[in-house]
């Protein structure tokens, strides 16, 4: 991912760090001699050659994720331990070449969207101080912002990994519950805490993810990749947008910037209508004003009377003790019962999008109204987690020194997806997170732009990129409504024939082929490099041989 060693980037990262000038965004700091024997280290392994794709990196991580040699302290001095080993999502990063420079400040326990909530100190904004960074991963987002790190870890409950991307113009990236483990990370409400990441692009933010995912012993949450997991948004895709009503809590500031964004999506091609997104944000209310509150005081309940917890933090999980058992149950058939109902609203869209934060608010504001200011702060965010739904933050302009954005939010296991769209919203190429998935060759009818086409692209399919078989074959024009080639291997007399590659998920490609209709069947094709592919092919010729043409876009043209 970067061209500079990796003990280069650690003395860039460091002087950054000084030149910034904003230690509340940090709690914990490595030495630099530690962290130039770790980077001697990186070096050394990718000059042998090893697979490094973070080498040449740095990160931060909050301090609520356990990082080997420093203490993980929640922004609670007196919760410190020494953890005796990384989380299994730093472990991975570390193991792809990315060095950890630090431990980052966060609103206590990570309870809050403010980034003020902590003992040692409120985190200002990266752009304007005295503006407020967003939280919990406050400090986060700001080291990144600033330039100090490459990406930097947060974890995300009700819009933490988001709201600060927002308000510092970075890309947020929440996965669905599940797909990065959360072992070794201080739980907030564990039925919904996820890890995400803060980057300046798509691309590194994707590449962080991808590094990170993947099912863990160690945690019992910890979900794989679905056999039918989505590989790519549509051409066209639908995208859900909230009613007017439900953007009045957006700042006025805020609305051209909105406005300007959606045309922006629907600039690329991108079909827009609007629904009535009420009943997901009455759901977000839920996770503080209802009973699931009590899984935080099951977290760290025991905690509220230490002399450093912060009185705003306390008072919000005290309100767990009025609700019984009976409550909790009920609140989470209630979830389960808005699943349903999210899933029928948004059925038919390829995605939601709303903006990220409705406000970008002063430390003053927040000092003179805590609670009211924060709750504002999750209007969007908060029920993203409760309904087993993914998001991509996406920077989307400033009003002033205000930080604007806005969300790509998907179902569960559709990331891939968000994440192209959110590539058509900043006008960069759209970087793989989802699994592989299947290799597909085609020649013929099914090529981008060709009829057949949507058959792949209906399945989310992703284009990979342009082939060609070995000299071994030849091509037949079928007589059929489109026309449609076959592909025939041969002893002698053939050619290269080019095509495209494309990756299905496997139940996307058992599907296609309990589709095909006879003669065409699916079989192993040798390319021009030597390697082999599923493809279209036939045993036996029909149709006219059109191999002379060159290529099948060549014969219809």
């Amino acid at each position: 991912m970067n061209t500079t060693s990796a003990a280069q980037r650690v003395r860039d990262a460091y002087a950054r760090m000084q030149e910034a000038e904003r230690p509340e965004a940090w709690i914990a700091v490595r030495g630099l001699d530690d962290l130039l024997a770790e980077a001697a280290a990186v070096d050394a392994r990718a000059a042998a050659g090893a697979a490094l794709p973070l080498a040449g990196t740095v990160f931060a991580a909050k301090d609520n994720i356990d990082v080997a040699g420093l203490p993980t302290t929640a922004a609670a001095p007196s919760f410190a331990y020494e953890p005796e080993r990384d989380a299994t999502a730093v472990a991975r990063l570390r193991a792809a070449g990315a060095i950890c420079l630090g431990k980052t400040n966060l609103d206590q326990f990570a309870t809050g969207l403010v980034g003020t909530r902590s003992p040692y100190g409120p985190v200002r904004s990266a752009h304007d101080e005295t503006l407020i960074s967003g939280g919990s991963s406050s400090g986060s987002a700001v080291a990144v912002a600033l330039g100090v790190v490459d990406f930097a870890l947060g974890t995300d409950t009700a819009g933490s990994g988001r709201v600060p991307a927002a308000l510092n113009g970075l890309i947020g990236v929440k996965a669905t519950l599940g797909l990065v483990p959360v072992d070794g990370v201080v739980p907030a409400c564990a039925s919904y805490d996820c890890l995400t990441v803060f980057a300046p692009g798509l691309d590194l933010a994707a590449a962080a993810m991808r590094t990170m995912t993947g099912p863990s012993p160690a945690d019992p949450a910890s979900r794989p990749w679905p056999a039918d997991t989505p590989l790519a948004a549509p051409p066209a895709p639908r995208i859900a947008l909230p009613h007017p009503g439900a953007l009045t809590a957006l700042d006025p500031d805020f609305r051209p910037l909105w406005a300007e964004a959606v045309a922006r999506l629907e600039a690329t091609g991108a079909q827009t209508a609007v629904i009535d997104v009420q009943p997901l944000l009455d759901a977000a209310l839920l996770l503080y004003e209802g009973a699931l509150v009590t899984e935080r005081y099951a977290a760290f309940g025991h905690r509220l009377d230490a002399d450093d917890t912060d009185p705003t933090v306390a008072a919000i999980v005290r309100g767990a003790l009025q609700y019984s058992g009976a409550d909790l149950a009920a609140d989470q058939q209630r979830l389960r019962a808005t699943r349903l109902e999210a899933a029928a609203l948004l059925a038919g869209f390829d995605a939601l999008v709303l903006p990220t934060a409705p406000l970008h608010p002063s430390l003053a504001d927040v000092a003179a109204d805590p609670v009211g200011v924060n709750a504002r702060m999750g209007t969007y965010t908060n029920f993203v987690n409760l309904l087993d739904m993914a998001a991509v933050a996406v920077p989307a302009g400033r009003a002033g020194a205000k930080g604007f954005g806005v969300s790509l939010i998907v179902p569960a296991f559709a990331d891939q997806i968000a994440l192209d769209l959110a590539a058509r919203l900043t006008g960069t190429p759209a970087p793989a997170y989802a699994p592989g998935g299947c290799d597909l060759v085609v020649f013929g009818a099914h090529l981008t732009g060709m009829p057949l086409n949507h058959q792949l692209t209906g399945l989310n399919a992703r284009l990979v990129g342009a082939v060609r078989t070995a000299p071994a074959y030849r091509m037949h024009a079928l007589d059929t409504d489109p026309p449609k080639p076959l592909v025939i291997r041969t002893a002698a007399g053939g050619a290269s024939l080019p095509g495209e590659r494309w990756q299905l998920s496997p139940a996307a490609l058992g599907r296609f082929l309990d589709g095909l209709p006879a003669p065409m069947t699916l079989g192993k094709v040798e390319l021009d490099d030597g390697t082999w592919a599923t493809g279209f092919c036939a045993a036996e010729p029909a149709g006219e041989d059109v191999t002379a043409a060159g290529g099948w876009r060549a014969w219809r043209q």
